[in-house]
């Protein structure tokens, strides 16, 4: 037998506004052709003022939980990823402790842009297989459209809001179900690539986004297409093998060159990015939760999520659910 984080539940939630790229167009300089044609982005959900990172963490980690057959006292870890805290502190990650009345647990936030949920289930999976906790609750998180330059077509046209949730699960088994392995990087001389130009210790300033788009581009493929190619080897597996891919939800061309790089079928690839937009952190649980809750993937199906942002960080899992 080998102890394991299993996927135990999924969840999502979004705002309640959605916004098409039409209605987009009559506030920025824009148009609905310039953005499918180069981002494959439709609709992104828009935050409202009462919506904030926590309180779409707490609605999607009640789904995950309500799919796991499990009760917020029986959560041991919360790991909330955002780039978008509802404060500098406390960690939004207690907020939704309190906000789902969860007792008293371990609870803190990860800071890692688009990669920050991978960072957040690689954590959560070390900690469950060395006995911190028996359930953790892993959370993506953000609203970026708090962050966003309204005048810069270049970057507000590409992100939205929402979260994502799963529930892990230390469990012994004899198969290989569960995360089998997972891979982190992180190259800090590209921070000028992808940034916000604010912050508490620099400017006292929330600040905006700001992005040097084709550089990100380039970096993307390569490194999300290398890290895929990792995780594949550290389990002995093929992209053969693979059932679905769960990428970071950013643009499709880079999802789409990142499939044929590797080789992978374009039809095994799930992609959200024309509903959901970017939504940072949030990007992969509120895609894998969606391919879960229509049927796509099943119990017994591996899937390997990956997902590259600001840093740059990147990352992949691969998991048997």
């Amino acid at each position: 037998m080998t102890l394991r984080a299993i996927l135990a539940g999924t969840g999502s939630a979004l705002p309640r506004t959605r916004v098409s790229n039409a209605e987009l167009a009559e506030r920025v300089d824009t148009s609905d052709e310039w953005i499918v044609e180069r981002t494959g982005i439709r609709f992104r959900y828009i935050a409202e003022p009462d919506e904030t990172t926590a309180t779409l963490g707490a609605a999607a980690a009640q789904q995950a939980l309500a799919a796991a057959g499990l009760q917020p006292s029986d959560i041991g870890l919360i790991i909330l990823a955002t780039a978008t805290p509802d404060n500098t502190f406390p960690a939004s990650a207690t907020k939704v402790q309190a906000l789902i009345g969860a007792p008293d647990c371990i609870a803190f936030d990860v800071a890692a842009v688009c990669s920050g949920f991978l960072y957040a289930v690689t954590v959560a999976d070390s900690m469950l297989r060395t006995g911190a906790a028996k359930h953790a609750l892993v959370i993506g998180s953000e609203t970026f459209s708090r962050i966003l330059d309204w005048e810069d077509r270049t970057t507000c046209v590409l992100f939205g809001d929402g979260a994502g949730a799963v529930v892990l699960s230390a469990k012994d088994v004899d198969d290989d179900q569960g995360i089998l392995a997972t891979r982190l990087h992180a190259d800090g001389k590209y921070s000028g690539m992808l940034y916000v130009d604010g912050g508490p210790s620099t400017t006292g300033t929330v600040g905006h986004v700001r992005m040097h788009g084709r550089e990100v581009f380039r970096h993307a493929v390569t490194n999300l297409a290398s890290v895929l190619g990792e995780v594949l080897e550290d389990t002995g597996l093929s992209p053969s093998d693979v059932d679905w891919v769960v990428p970071h939800q950013a643009n499709r061309r880079i999802i789409d060159a990142t499939a044929k790089k590797l080789g992978l079928d374009p039809a095994r690839v799930v992609m959200t990015v024309d509903q959901h937009a970017n939504t940072s952190a949030a990007s992969v649980p509120l895609a894998l939760d969606l391919a879960v809750r229509d049927g796509r993937i099943k119990r017994g199906d591996l899937v390997v999520l990956e997902a590259m942002g600001g840093g740059f960080t990147w990352g992949a899992a691969a998991l048997r659910v």
